[in-house]
């Protein structure tokens, strides 16, 4: 792979515009390149023989730039000098801007030289104040650590002092009791968690010292170049450190909530310490993935400045790269070290007091270890895949065959059998349709695993998801094809109702997998998944994250499975399964005077389908009223509601309307009309952020992933064309001579899940840019503890 594509792949996807621009000057040597080549005198070659060694040196010479003149040696004093790098003061008074000098600006082609260094000089700094400035925030966030480090083992000290030994007025242990206590954890003493009466400074840029009260406060000495020594923890520090109040995230702690107010004493018990030691340890973690983060790109960028000076030099013939990289290495971003400094204090302190002094399994939980690609995996995918194929091969055939749809129980079939299979029509259609997503979206660097959550190494790929449904289309077809042999065959005709319960076994397997508490099948994905689904379903009560957001939305596009697991419900529970008669198929039917449970049928019909979206509203009502408090979420929410309207009059005109009213279906088309209006603006305008007019890319946004224009435009388009399928059912079209009418309703839900997949990505991809655009790489994560000094205190009260 060419050193230009590697470094793109190695990019932090949220930092991309914070890279050296390597291409572009790649292109500026490649124009200078071109010059060169137009403006050299070309040698007489035509008396020459074709390939005679003269003819060769010949060549040689005139695409060297020599041509018989005298060529000028690399360590010639005069050659040498072809730059001069200085150095000016920026903004903040520090002198961080590097300017480079082109000494030879009246030889042929130097403007050429001139853009090159104007724009090198350019990304240099770019590339250097970025730095410097994440730097800065790192450093805070390591004095704030090691802060938080000296609380929670004060905490607990205060907690686990059962056993510790006598302490004295003060709050700190005497010197006999830290020798107990380094005894008890020598000989492992199961009430102590570890050595908590020590500390190592992550920073160096702050410690505690003991002030004339004999408490500890924090102190900055920036000439600290080495890892503080040990220091005793002392217990008066609490009576300074609030905990931080946790966002409720239950549906308990939401009531609590509202209803109570939050206690103000400080109750420092198990509980807490227990929660303070999973923040900071998840702190420690995202703070140590960042120094990595920032590790990488310092030296991504100084080798990519390297090989950019090393083709200059190739280019222009010329020696320019030795006084450049010089500077390169004593600038900011080639000479600093703190950043291994304290990658090594982050690791000692977490290997010490969250891993029991276990360096593997320190390091193993600071650094997971990569997913690995198998050849098992692509193997199975290609086996799945085409028995999915074949099984569909075979399943048309056997029903040309047997001329099924035609027959007598053709009508029978396709009302009671079909929707039965359909849903998991839908759901391995919308796994196929995530698996593409996945696949542009690593295509795009578009980061989904970290806008998701995903812990590192545990998000499935296209490959994983495409594999699944695979699998579950292999199980449902085999399922569908047995059905129609066991109903086909004599011999099993005494055993209908067994035939029947099918579907429902493959039901069955599929809840099974999803729920199997061992790990297999990807369980921290499936977890995963549970997760973000139980907290759809209760919303408002937890707090909604952007996988419950997203989740909720690819919901609203499976209104039709919803169905369809109503139809269940109804079909088995109720024992219709064991009569599969004209009975059932007439009280279904909305054509038909049908009393009692027909009725009740169609009025879960039409509740079953606004879940999903009365869902998305709860979500955004919490949003509005306990979060964010943004008025877009209430507008949002108020979109979802107009959704439900129309839904409803598209359900109360195609399955209570036997009368044909005309004003049921008026208002059905007026407010399916306006909900399209509205959804398909949110989309476009909000969700994926296009249609800026006065953006750098006309009508679509300043930022984009993919290259070509034309697809932003195409997808506009098909979002728009896919949003009006309702029609189809106010419009009267509910079958055709070669579809039922069961047929065509699959086919329209089938076509919401494609517009969904389009969505996604797009959707995705806009959360992305604005990731990138805030340089956003890294999960925000809360602190256990608040230090207050006693002004502060006495201000509040």
């Amino acid at each position: 792979m060419k050193f230009g594509k590697e470094f793109v792949s190695q990019m932090v996807p949220e930092w991309q515009e914070a890279y050296m621009n390597y291409i572009s000057l790649k292109s500026i040597l490649k124009d200078m390149l071109k010059f060169k080549a137009e403006n050299e005198p070309k040698a007489p070659m035509a008396s020459t023989p074709k390939g005679s060694l003269k003819r060769r040196l010949t060549l040689y010479r005139a695409f060297s730039g020599l041509n018989g003149k005298q060529r000028h040696s690399p360590s010639s004093k005069s050659e040498d000098e072809v730059i001069l790098i200085r150095s000016e003061e920026g903004e903040d008074d520090s002198k961080g801007l590097y300017k480079t000098m082109f000494l030879k600006p009246y030889e042929d082609g130097a403007e050429k030289d001139l853009v090159f260094f104007r724009k090198l000089d350019f990304e240099f700094n770019k590339v250097n104040a970025f730095y410097k400035k994440m730097m800065k925030e790192v450093v805070g966030e390591a004095e704030e650590l090691s802060k938080q480090i000296n609380f929670l083992i004060a905490l607990r000290i205060k907690v686990d002092k059962v056993g510790f030994g006598n302490l004295d007025n003060s709050g700190n242990s005497s010197s006999t009791s830290t020798m107990n206590l380094v005894n008890d954890v020598k000989h492992g003493h199961s009430n102590i968690h570890m050595d908590v009466i020590h500390e190592v400074e992550m920073s160096n840029e702050s410690h505690f010292i003991n002030d004339k009260d004999g408490n500890y406060v924090a102190q900055t000495n920036s000439k600290t170049n080495s890892i503080e020594g040990f220091r005793p923890a002392s217990l008066q520090i609490l009576d300074h450190v609030k905990i931080n109040v946790i966002t409720p995230e239950t549906p308990v702690s939401t009531i609590k909530g509202l209803l109570l107010s939050s206690k103000s004493d400080k109750t420092f018990d198990k509980k807490e310490l227990k929660k303070a030691d999973e923040q900071l340890s998840t702190a420690l973690k995202e703070f140590y993935h960042k120094l990595r983060l920032l590790k990488r790109y310092s030296f991504l960028n100084l080798l990519a400045f390297s090989k950019i000076m090393k083709k200059y030099d190739k280019v222009s013939s010329r020696n320019a790269s030795k006084d450049y990289l010089k500077m390169v290495d004593s600038s900011y971003v080639g000479s600093s070290d703190e950043v291994n400094r304290l990658i090594e204090r982050v690791e000692h302190a977490f290997i010490k007091h969250f891993a029991n002094g276990n360096h593997r399994k320190g390091m193993n939980t600071l650094r997971p270890t990569a997913k690995r690609e198998r050849h098992r995996k692509t193997f199975l995918l290609g086996l799945l895949t085409g028995c999915s194929i074949a099984l569909i091969v075979a399943l048309i055939l056997l029903v040309l065959a047997r001329d099924i749809l035609d027959s007598i129980h053709g009508t029978e079939y396709m009302e009671n059998i079909f929707p039965l299979y359909s849903l998991f029509g839908y759901i391995v259609l919308h796994m196929i349709v995530y698996s593409g997503n996945t696949y542009f979206w690593r295509r795009f660097k578009i980061n989904y695993p970290f806008i998701f959550g995903f812990k590192e190494g545990t998000e499935l790929g296209y490959r994983e998801v495409f594999l699944l449904s695979s699998g579950l289309a292999v199980l449902s077809l085999a399922g569908a094809l047995s059905n129609l042999y066991m109903e086909m065959d004599k011999k099993t005709e005494n055993y209908q109702s067994f035939t029947e319960l099918v579907p429902l076994g493959l039901v069955i397997v599929v809840l099974v997998i999803t729920f199997c508490p061992f790990n297999i099948i990807y369980k921290s994905s499936r977890f995963f998944l549970i997760k973000c689904a139980f907290h759809s379903i209760c919303a408002p009560l937890y707090k909604v994250h952007f996988p419950d957001n997203f989740l909720a939305d690819q919901l609203t596009s499976q209104v039709q499975t919803f169905r369809s697991l109503e139809f269940y419900v109804y079909y088995y529970f109720l024992g219709y399964y064991k009569d599969r008669s004209t009975k059932f198929i007439s009280e279904l039917s909305p054509n038909k005077n049908s009393i009692g449970e027909s009725h009740k049928y169609k009025t879960f019909y039409l509740i079953v389908a606004i879940i999903p979206f009365w869902i998305r509203f709860l979500q955004c009502l919490r949003r509005l009223l306990l979060e964010e408090r943004n008025m877009m979420h209430g507008l949002n929410g108020l979109k979802y509601i107009s959704t439900i309207v129309a839904l409803t009059m598209r359900t109360i005109d195609d399955q209570f309307n036997e009368r044909k009213l005309v004003v049921w279906t008026i208002l059905a088309a007026s407010s399916s009309g306006i909900a399209t209006i509205v959804n398909t603006y949110w989309d476009i305008v909000i969700d994926w952020g296009l249609l800026r007019r006065n953006s750098r890319n006309p009508w679509l946004r300043d930022k984009l992933s993919v290259p070509y224009k034309s697809v932003y435009f195409v997808a506009m388009v098909l979002n728009v064309i896919l949003r009006l399928a309702w029609m189809q059912s106010v419009l009267g079209i509910k079958e055709t001579p070669f579809l039922h009418k069961t047929a065509m309703t699959a086919f329209v839900a089938c076509l919401e899940i494609l517009r969904r997949g389009i969505w996604n990505f797009f959707r995705m991809e806009n959360e992305h840019l604005n990731n990138v655009g805030k340089y956003r790489a890294f999960k925000s994560v809360p602190l256990p503890f608040n230090y207050q000094d006693d002004d502060e205190e006495s201000s509040d009260t």
